[in-house]
């Protein structure tokens, strides 16, 4: 699976960093969201298809995710 995040689109709203945690996390000073695993372990794989279905800037895509 790789994960990618458009930081222009991003509009700080934190939904990913609450479902998971361990992938994203936000700026402190303007809450755009930062990519901590670019290819995170498939245990992950639910949290991240999550966190890219609930961003309401649709500024996160997942590759490779069955």
């Amino acid at each position: 699976m790789k994960v990618t995040l458009d930081q222009d689109r991003c509009v700080g709203s934190g939904q990913c960093v609450v479902a998971a945690p361990d992938v994203f996390h936000q700026r402190e000073e303007d809450g755009i969201a930062v990519l901590l695993e670019e290819s995170p372990a498939a245990e992950l794989a639910a949290d991240v298809q999550h966190a890219a279905t609930v961003c309401p800037a649709l500024a996160i895509a997942v590759e490779g995710h069955r």
